[in-house]
């Protein structure tokens, strides 16, 4: 029997086993990825870690059943953790799943109404750039807990006050400096792993390696006077579950709504954007994006109805997921079991987790996000593409997630409308002859129609005219209609234009690329 790739071509179909196989060790890989990026994750979101842990079974086992990608991984992400964290502290713990509850419900509308594609047109750069700004919000918050402490307030002053609280610490020599050097071992072991552990034990993720020195150190040195992971008795008493006081109050502030569009917003454009990284992975089944984003909805309202985390599909996870080996959903499936045991039988073994050492993974991870690597990429598109990117940053840092993505948004399409407008007109006037060469450039509309007819108005009278329209992407009928009648109202006066007839009107009527690609 063979099965067809995405491109066409046939290849022999793996023998169950040996798919079985397979998606049983990538599960077990992916699982020890998660474990520690969920816990820390909801540590940095304001929510105990059990919280995280809850969001990555749900994300495994449901999300992981129903995807429409599926090699992706689902669960906590730190692309949220910052606006999450945000909710909390504005609202409680208590409303955190009312919010994300009808933002899973608004993604999965989505999903139904065949919108998944639309999520794609947000631009990368605006994509990246809210990761890097997440990244650098996520640094500066986590160091301070990394030296046993808490955020300062914003962004500016959580990444203005890291030299101070690191003096302090110094000078003090307390349990803050004690519990920073096991955070700076954490961090250290991570490096060190990713880059001189031997390939074959690379399946063993850096993080996870990271947290286990940490605990080790802890043990050894008999470090009380630190902060541990703090767990409950009971593993699911920390769930709050939405209730019609929380949905009423949800429904008379608008902040929470515009809350919960926001974290629908993002998680889809974060999980479809994975997506298409993942597709890239491999060469299996292509990403159904409406289904996809119809099992986040899903996920996250359940996540919602749990008082869990939100979720997104995580590039992190998913591209562990394919590098395992990775043949069918079984793998995400499975790793949200994994998760589910843990929780059910070892939730004990947290409270050996130094808490900075759980904050030196998200440094880590914050550092990974906001380190300029796509830069280079963008500036292939152009200087305007490293603009968004930079100011969807600035304005993350300095005001918050939600101002930061939208001013990204506006100005992408800023960017097309101006690529829609522009018209560029170079005049040459030929020496010892009547002749004159306008080269237009661009896209002629009835925005740059008044640039046009200045320039034609410019022209002297009786002169020999070519205009040359190569250039032209498209051009619109009021900018036909004004050459046409200036070709009349120039010949009257003894002159004469040369131009494309025929070629004009087939840029009339050929759609515009420019347009095309920029939403793309």
């Amino acid at each position: 029997m063979t099965v067809s790739d995405s491109r066409g071509s046939s290849a022999p179909a793996a023998p169950q086993s040996t798919t079985i196989g397979a998606d049983l060790l990538a599960s077990v890989v992916v699982f020890l990825v998660a474990l520690p990026l969920c816990m820390g994750i909801a540590l940095a979101s304001g929510l105990p870690p059990t919280a995280g842990i809850v969001t990555g079974i749900i994300g495994g086992i449901i999300v992981g059943f129903l995807a429409g990608s599926p090699l992706q991984v689902s669960g906590p992400a730190a692309g949220l953790a910052v606006l999450v964290y945000e909710l909390v502290q504005s609202y409680g713990v208590e409303m955190l799943g009312t919010i994300v509850l009808f933002a899973g419900l608004l993604q999965l509308a989505a999903g139904v109404f065949k919108l998944g594609q639309w999520f794609r047109a947000v631009s990368p750069a605006v994509i990246y750039g809210m990761l890097a700004g997440i990244g650098i919000l996520i640094f500066a918050a986590q160091f301070h807990v990394m030296l046993d402490g808490k955020p300062i307030g914003t962004g500016i002053q959580n990444l203005v006050g890291i030299p101070r609280a690191i003096i302090d610490a110094v000078q003090a020599g307390d349990s803050r400096l004690t519990a920073g050097e096991v955070g700076v071992l954490t961090i250290a072991s991570i490096f060190a792993w990713a880059s001189l552990a031997p390939k074959s034990l690379k399946v063993i993720p850096a993080p996870l390696v990271g947290v286990v020195v940490g605990m080790i150190a802890a043990a050894v040195f008999n470090l009380d006077s630190i902060k541990y992971v703090s767990v409950p008795e009971n593993f699911w008493s920390t769930l709050i579950f939405p209730t019609p006081t929380t949905v009423g109050r949800f429904f008379s502030d608008y902040h929470m709504m515009i809350g919960a569009a926001a974290i629908a917003f993002i998680a889809s454009a974060e999980t479809l954007l994975c997506a298409t990284a993942v597709d890239q992975m491999h060469s299996g089944p292509r990403t159904k994006y409406d289904r996809e984003l119809s099992a986040q909805g899903i996920g996250n309202a359940i996540c919602g109805a749990l008082g869990a985390l939100p979720m997104t599909g995580v590039i992190v996870r998913s591209g562990a997921n394919v590098e395992a080996g990775a043949k069918t959903r079984a793998s995400a499936i499975l790793h949200g079991v994994w998760l589910l045991l843990f929780a059910s039988l070892l939730p004990w073994t947290l409270t050996y987790i130094p808490l900075s050492s759980l904050a030196a993974v998200l440094v880590y991870t914050g550092y990974k996000l906001a380190y300029p690597k796509i830069v280079p990429t963008l500036l292939k598109y152009g200087n305007a593409k490293v603009f968004i990117y930079a100011a969807t940053i600035i304005m993350i840092v300095s005001t918050d997630l939600l101002k930061g993505v939208l001013t990204g948004v506006v100005l992408s399409l800023a960017r097309v409308l101006y690529a829609l407008s522009r018209l560029d007109i170079e005049t040459k006037e030929i020496p010892g002859t009547n002749r004159i060469d306008m080269h237009l450039s661009g896209t002629a509309t009835v925005v740059g129609l008044p640039k046009l007819a200045q320039a034609l108005e410019a022209l002297p009278q009786g002169s020999e005219v070519t205009i040359h329209i190569e250039d032209v992407d498209y051009i619109d009928h009021s900018c036909l209609d004004l050459l046409a009648n200036w070709e009349k109202q120039h010949k009257s006066t003894g002159g004469n234009l040369t131009i494309e007839w025929h070629q004009l009107a087939q840029k009339y009527h050929r759609r515009h690329k420019t347009a095309s690609a920029d939403a793309a």
